[in-house]
């Protein structure tokens, strides 16, 4: 059995170090000739609502308070409910001005600020001045949006996203790509951890893969990308976090959301959502069900050489997946200050597969018509993948920056599958039947989360404190039974290829955050966590003598934070900002168990036992431009990289496989811009542009190595079009230029070009979409990998050309009263008000 006191006993004094040093340091760095000053200040808050002239809340306004003589004091953007809240505001008299495209600027001269809290009411924005009898200004979202700590992607904000789904919708997100391995990396950094509404997945490799492919565009509202996340976030994940944010709906009373959406590319997919909540001063329920059926299938294509062999490798995969889901959850509204709630979801994704694996062997070199030989391996399948996931939580907001959160998650994850495959060698002009080889699989893997997690932030010295502490306890059971298939159909256990991996990980986190200004014009932020882990990989051979030591992780890791932001010019929105980072990406169950997943008897992948945990240090440098055009440059340097090699096998020289190792540094530069254009009234544009420079490095005992360097680039456009008659129509695409997968796989250029066009009915209720999306059929990847005496150049692609139409009817009341609003549970926590 572990012992883990040791490491609850070093927990204990972290917490006690951060708690009673982070306070103490950060008196210093606010005590001086103004401290008292600062203490004396009287800070107070300024609110209100936005909303159009129909009276319909206006989302994402820019809400600025001026002081008298014309100086920015605060800017903020209104939310989803039209709301804004402005704190840290002195005693003296304002100016105040509302700006939302589309709408003539809001103005109000003289506004007196004392005495707590000013609540400005409801800000009603005048209609267009051209056509004022039929002009109605609507609350529409960037496509992209840059805010000091994240890059929002607003799926809601396209038409070409309609009948994607959660991974096609990552491949189009500015900054992240998607490899021939549908491994995520983002700003050309591996290691990026996916979250779901603030919650972290515990998947990795296909099992992740799957659920994103459950994910319907229909019900992602936005993605947030966190490239640098502070000490608040878990320090896991070197590339940072991406978070799904599915809808939600905050209007009082009943509303809901029915929609539907048919897809036909090769094969065809449909699903259909329903969303609903019912929301008072008091309560808030809400709750989405949803069905989906589709199939689809990939196609990878290799020629290797390796020991003298010339290989020619052809793969197709075929899926037909069903996905009911659901998800239900309500907020309790105790008073003003607390909140209770609780969330249930699930979702299922079974059904069938069908893979074959086709493979004709040279001798290299020689010039011959017919191959040496063949080998046809088919799969037959069944994959069924389980999930639900529960959280309880409790928040307090006492206002004016002062706050409590309390979560308690459970999840569970379940994935049964089972595999029937043939693997039958023939002549070389296939005529005669050499060997057939039956193997069965039963490979599930059960995973259990539990987390529980405290933030507290409160407004210190002129400034915002926060702290938390955080323990998660992950368990995860592979089992791996490989079964040889008799001439009868009889399954025969081989205990030489069965095992089980049990991997347990428990994380001990607490950490402390200060954030405060220096000046008028420069602010900042700094931060410290610390996490102690305590992970034991077990592999349970079914004989004694194939028996291996357990894999143990134990460590202590500080992970520092820090950024500065400079206001060049407050009135025009120019800014300066410089953020520093460093985080840490364990090695999973995924990459961890040494199975040997066999695509055929020539061509397999397997995990690594014996993998390190990766560490790395990130730098950004990013420039804001009149609020709207962005740019980053960025830095990072990576220890023990962890990255996925394709190599030949020690024992079959004609055998090759796909495995996990560690580099001994990677060395990433990046350059990334987001600049939107309104070229006419009727016509917006978006780009985002980005760069990259990457460097791996590594030497291995056998005498292989890694030296590979890659420039890489990629520009995506999204051109918007208001028509007559209420129409939208929407040009997209992108392309991207060559770099690097994994340690050495080397990809060449590829691109996509999309269509959409959506009109709304009965008062805007009815949205019917119809796009099409690759049109050229240019999605697909090749390229070329080299490592350790294989050389192999592949090429593959996927269902990507598909035309879509999709409805959506909302109802219910869709015009959010004017009130006190309380959210439920707070956005870091993962919660939705419905």
């Amino acid at each position: 059995m572990k012992q883990t006191i040791p490491c609850f006993t070093r927990l204990c004094y972290l917490v006690i170090l951060l708690c009673t040093c982070g306070p103490a340091l950060m008196a210093q760095n606010v005590a001086g000739p103004n401290a008292e000053a600062i203490e004396l200040k009287g800070e107070l808050e300024i609110k209100g609502q936005v909303q159009d002239a129909d009276g319909v809340a206006v989302a994402f306004a820019n809400v600025a308070l001026y002081s008298t003589v014309g100086e920015l004091v605060k800017v903020e953007t209104t939310d989803d409910a039209g709301l804004f809240k402005m704190d840290g505001i002195t005693d003296g008299t304002y100016d105040l001005v509302v700006t939302y495209l589309g709408a003539p600027d809001l103005r109000r001269e003289g506004i007196e600020v004392k005495n707590g809290v000013l609540d400005l009411g409801i800000l009603q924005l005048a209609p267009a001045a051209v056509e004022l009898a039929e002009a109605t200004v609507t609350a529409t979202r960037a496509l992209v949006e840059i805010k000091p700590d994240r890059t929002v992607f607003n799926v809601q904000g396209t038409i070409n996203a309609v009948g994607d789904n959660g991974l096609d919708l990552l491949r189009k997100a500015p900054g992240v790509t998607v490899d021939n391995n549908n491994n995520i990396n983002v700003l050309g950094r591996s290691g990026v951890l996916v979250y779901v509404d603030g919650k972290r997945l515990p998947l990795a490799g296909e099992d992740l893969s799957n659920y994103l492919r459950s994910l319907t565009a229909e019900q992602i509202d936005r993605i947030d990308i966190i490239t640098n996340p502070g000490a608040k976030y878990e320090a896991e994940g070197n590339a940072g976090i991406l978070d799904i944010r599915l809808k939600k709906n905050e209007n009082e009373g009943f509303n809901g959301t029915v929609s539907a959406t048919a897809s036909q590319g090769r094969y065809s997919q449909a699903n259909g959502n329903f969303t609903g909540n019912y929301r008072n001063r008091n309560l808030n329920v809400f709750g989405t069900l949803g069905y989906g059926l589709s199939e689809f299938y990939t196609n990878l294509e290799f020629q290797s050489y390796q020991n003298g062999l010339y290989l020619e490798e052809n793969t197709a995969f075929f899926n037909k997946v069903a996905n009911p889901s659901f998800r239900i959850g309500t907020d309790f509204f105790l008073n003003d200050k607390h909140t209770i709630g609780f969330l249930a979801s699930g979702q299922n994704s079974g059904g069938d597969f069908y893979s074959y694996n086709n493979i004709d062997l040279f001798t290299a070199g020689a010039l011959q018509e017919n191959p040496d030989s063949l080998l046809r391996a088919e799969t037959n399948g069944n994959n069924d993948r389980g999930q639900q996931t529960y959280n309880i939580n409790y928040r307090y907001d006492a206002g004016k920056g002062k706050s409590l959160n309390v979560d308690l998650d459970y999840g569970r994850f379940r994935n049964d599958n089972l595999r029937d495959q043939p693997n039958r060698y023939l002549s070389g002009d296939g005529t005669e039947t050499i060997n057939v080889i039956n193997n069965y699989f039963d490979t599930p893997t059960d995973i259990d989360i539990y987390t529980a997690k405290l933030d507290y932030e409160q407004p210190l010295a002129g400034g915002q404190f926060g702290a938390g502490l955080k323990f998660s306890q992950v368990g995860t059971n592979n089992t791996f039974f490989y079964f040889d298939v008799e001439a009868d159909g009889e399954r025969v256990l081989n205990r030489d290829r069965s095992n089980q991996f049990d991997y347990d990980e428990n994380v001990f986190a607490a950490y402390v955050n200060y954030a405060g200004k220096l000046s008028e014009q420069v602010s900042y932020s700094a931060g410290l966590r610390a996490e102690v882990t305590d992970a034991m990989g077990i592999l349970s051979p079914f004989r004694a003598d194939l028996e291996e030591p357990p894999v143990e992780l134990n460590y202590v890791s500080f992970f520092p934070s820090a950024g500065i932001t400079y206001a060049i010019n407050q009135q025009k929105g120019n800014t300066v900002s410089l953020n520093y980072g460093r985080r840490i990406n364990r090695p999973d169950y995924n990459v961890l168990n040494p199975f040997r997943n066999q695509i055929s008897q020539l061509s397999y992948e397997k995990g690594n036992p014996f993998l390190n945990p990766e560490i790395v240090d990130n730098l950004e440098l990013g420039y804001t431009l009149a609020y709207r055009y962005n740019f980053k440059l960025g830095y990072s340097r990576t220890s023990n990289q962890i990255t996925r090699l394709i190599g030949p096998d020690d024992i079959n020289p004609a055998a090759g496989f796909i495995g996990w190792d560690n580099l001994a540094t990677q060395t990433n530069y990046s350059f990334s811009a987001a600049l939107p254009f309104t070229i006419t009234p009727k016509w917006n544009a978006f780009f985002n542009a980005s760069a990259g420079y990457l460097d791996n490095q590594a030497t291995y005992e056998n005498g292989a190595t890694i030296d590979v360097q890659a420039f890489t680039y990629s520009i995506f456009s999204q051109q918007t079009f208001n028509l007559p008659k209420g129409f939208t129509a929407e040009l997209s695409g992108y392309f991207s230029g060559p770099g690097v997968w994994g340690g050495v796989f080397e990809y060449k250029t590829s691109g996509a070009l999309n269509v959409g066009l959506q009109k709304k009915f009965f008062g805007n209720q009815l949205n019917v979409k119809i796009s099409g999306n690759d049109l050229l059929y240019t999605s697909g990847w090749r390229g070329r990998s080299e490592f350790n005496g294989l050389v192999s150049n592949g090429k593959g692609n996927w269902d990507s050309r598909r035309a879509t139409l999709s409805l959506s009817y909302n109802f219910g009341n869709q015009k959010v009263k004017s009130r006190k609003r309380n959210t439920g549970l707070s956005e870091e926590a993962g919660r939705v008000g419905g």
